[in-house]
């Protein structure tokens, strides 16, 4: 059984939330956060950078968001900041808008007292990973009875470097609610470093690193409150459901949406004139300043037929960037 966190998160539920690049506690060789993120005070509604509030609220109702996730850097070094977020996020969503915070400090009383008050539902500690196998009697232990007597739901959540027993006895203790693994994976913000500790991408994949998960599996794998979240899930059901959330949102009615989530259209620098007088209806397409953007499978049909030059297919993420994906041409 996954958390209620997790469950929205494996739905595409689950708005990301980076409220401060900043983790003064350690350099972690594996932190994935790349030069965009790393070391700024940047706030992310998952792609958006934010100027105001208004863009959190608007980018969790792009995706229809049930929860959002709070990340860093470290947000326990933001703590006024996160609290405003999730005060925010609480007053226009509701109590029901779930709320989960990633930490890789304990914090304290005062800290959890705050982050409950201010509607934090659910908070997922990482210690240090040369503390692993020795948490019990230290502040690790301590706030994970702490953050339950504020009224949170603590967790841990870790990088499935290495099998470790003690987060298991800390679960059938009653300390921790559940531990969540995510495979252990490079990325661009990591790559150099994680290659200088001795690891190296699994044959044929583009992020997972070689080696432990079987172990991690064959030790862990098997507890009711263990759920370990593989890159290729992440990837192909967590991002993908989201970007269909949002692209069911915001699509056009001639935007098509494909099974990855993506937004496919055509684009034309036709005169704008040409549609009218071609008859195509409004809906069909818009004027754009210097493009008029259509159904994709219109335009291919127009410029068949010879009533347009030509034009392109555009395939583009539904995300606030508006990355896009492909471009055909179409002649």
């Amino acid at each position: 059984m996954i958390s209620k966190g997790c469950e929205q998160c494996a739905k595409g539920g689950k708005m990301v939330l980076f409220v401060y690049g900043y983790c003064d506690q350690r350099d972690c060789f594996y932190c994935p956060l790349g030069e965009n993120r790393k070391n700024v005070t940047d706030v992310y509604a998952n792609e958006r950078l934010v100027e105001s509030d208004e863009d959190v609220l608007t980018e969790a109702h792009r995706m229809d968001a049930l929860g959002t996730s709070i990340t860093g850097g470290e947000p326990q070094e933001a703590l006024d900041r996160t609290c405003h977020y999730l005060e925010l996020l609480k007053d226009e969503f509701g109590e029901d808008h779930h709320t989960h915070l990633y930490t890789g400090i304990t914090g304290g009383r005062e800290n959890m007292r705050r982050l409950s008050a201010a509607g934090l539902d659910e908070i997922r500690f990482h210690p240090p990973y040369e503390q692993w196998g020795d948490l019990h009697g230290t502040e690790w232990e301590d706030i994970l009875y702490i953050a339950r007597e504020e009224g949170l739901t603590p967790a841990f959540e870790i990088p499935g470097i290495r099998a470790e027993a003690e987060f298991l006895e800390l679960i059938d203790e009653g300390a921790a609610e559940f531990c969540n693994i995510n495979e252990f994976e490079m990325s661009d913000g990591n790559y150099r470093r994680m290659q200088e500790q001795g690891f190296e991408l699994k044959e044929d994949h583009m992020s997972a690193v070689d080696g432990s998960r079987e172990e991690i599996l064959e030790a862990m794998g098997d507890h009711e409150k263990v759920y370990f979240c593989t890159s290729v899930f992440k990837d192909a059901a967590q991002h993908r459901r989201r970007l269909k959330r949002m692209a069911r949102n915001i699509r056009r009615e001639f935007d098509d949406v494909t099974d990855d989530g993506t937004l496919v259209y055509g684009k034309t620098r036709a005169d704008p004139s040409d549609f009218d007088a071609l008859g195509v209806p409004e809906e069909f397409y818009t004027v754009k300043t210097d493009h008029v953007e259509v159904a994709w499978w219109l335009l291919e049909e127009m410029i068949e037929d010879g009533d347009l030059e030509d034009g392109e297919i555009v395939e583009q993420y539904p995300t606030y960037d508006g990355q896009v994906v492909e471009r055909t041409p179409l002649a």
